[in-house]
């Protein structure tokens, strides 16, 4: 990474000449905890200290604009910032696309979301949802561009046809190696729509570079865009052990490294890490899986010691990025418990996202095919690449277009 990295917040607060389209409009801010300057002061309170820019409300996706909603469906209020004395409307709520009332609030758009790059992660679905209103409504959606701190590889299957959810954005695999900036640009032309869409693109920003890979280590803070995401090696596994979300195992909720480790008080982790090893080593590739064990202080087995594998990407002598494959890893994982104990109960059958009627794996996974190679006794690691990687040969194609940083 370069040491002159701007993400698009400070290249608008720096470069008056880039607001000027603004004046005399109205404008909206959809941010998060994280959305913060390069001096750690928050989107909206940066942007509401600007003479030249009239603020007149803001919106919070999931887990908030300001505070950290700790699970998935715990829903955020409308209120008015004490400090700005504007609406702050939340698109987690009472709704989760914006109202008529709410679009009436503003002409612009700002929306500065910090993004782990990763299909289920909800913020892409609220920036589509976003966009398709203010197309609807006349709106302009201004994108301020933040890293994709997954970096640019390409992996899982591709959502399929009426598989669409809060979870699942559009035709997109698991990983998909974009910025938000640039995922908007894609959503445009891929839904048709009739909008005023820019980016304030960043400056600097080297997607492959180590040793952040996608983030810039030693350069900019990292703030929890969602409470349970603490760090950048969350984000690397992020993609894989989001899956846990759907099952009855444990994803580290209720322990310091949520999303970064799994397990259960029933399984024996050493055996499931051994016949992982067996079936597909090569799907080990670039981490550390290590056995440990935790007790979650909340969440799936709260207070019990569970038996698990923690997925160490930190380390540069271990990670190698290129060859580090999440879902892969967490598929695999499924696939060695279902193979050790074919009747455990793996598969969690619970409200998902306000979605009631399917399986949260498949709702996670963009369809059922996931879930009937874990439990296809006679499926192999073989099969299961030659579905996902056309899908991903496909969307490395589909994306390269939209690429706005090279």
């Amino acid at each position: 990474m370069t040491a002159s990295i701007r993400f698009g917040l400070d290249h608008l607060l720096e470069e008056p000449a880039l607001r000027r389209p603004l004046a005399g409009r109205r404008v909206a801010l959809l941010a998060h905890p994280a959305s913060v300057t390069r001096g750690l002061s928050h989107s909206l309170d940066a942007l509401g200290a600007l003479p030249d820019i009239t603020l007149t409300a803001a919106f919070g996706p999931q887990h908030g604009l300001r505070g950290d909603k700790q699970d998935n469906m715990v829903e955020s209020p409308d209120f008015v910032d004490p400090l700005h004395g504007i609406p702050v409307f939340s698109l987690y709520g009472e709704v989760r696309r914006p109202t008529d009332a709410m679009m009436d609030t503003f002409d612009v758009l700002l929306v500065d979301l910090q993004d782990l790059g990763c299909r289920i992660y909800t913020f892409i679905t609220t920036l589509r949802y976003v966009l398709e209103a203010a197309a609807r409504h006349g709106k302009a959606v201004w994108v301020l561009d933040r890293p994709n701190p997954a970096g640019r590889p390409v992996e899982g299957l591709v959502l399929r046809p009426g598989w669409e959810s809060f979870v699942g954005a559009g035709p997109l695999p698991m990983r998909h190696g974009l910025t938000m900036g640039e995922l908007a640009r894609w959503f445009v032309a891929t839904l048709k729509l009739d909008i005023e869409c820019e980016v304030i693109v960043m400056e600097g920003w080297q997607a492959d570079a180590a040793p952040g890979y996608g983030w810039p280590l030693g350069e900019r803070s990292w703030i929890n865009p969602s409470p349970n995401a603490p760090n950048v090696s969350m984000a690397r596994a992020y993609a894989g052990t989001v899956m846990l979300e759907g099952t009855t195992l444990s994803e580290g909720r209720g322990t310091t490294r949520p999303l970064e480790l799994f397990g259960a008080p029933d399984i024996d982790a050493r055996a499931i890490r051994a016949e992982m090893q067996h079936l597909a080593p090569h799907w080990l590739a670039g981490c550390v899986l290590r056995e440990c064990w935790f007790e979650p202080t909340f969440h799936k087995h709260a207070g019990k010691l569970c038996s698990g594998l923690q997925i160490h990407v930190e380390d540069p002598a271990h990670y190698d990025h290129g060859a580090f494959r999440p879902w892969r890893l967490q598929a695999l994982a499924f696939k060695a418990l279902r193979r050790l104990q074919p009747d455990y109960p793996l598969w969690r059958d619970f409200p998902y996202e306000y979605e009631h009627d399917r399986l949260a794996i498949d709702l996670i996974n963009g369809s059922e095919l996931l879930r009937r190679w874990v439990d296809d006794p006679a499926a192999t690691p073989a099969d299961l690449d030659a579905l996902t990687v056309p899908d991903e040969s496909a969307w490395a194609a589909e994306r390269e277009p939209f690429l706005l940083y090279r």
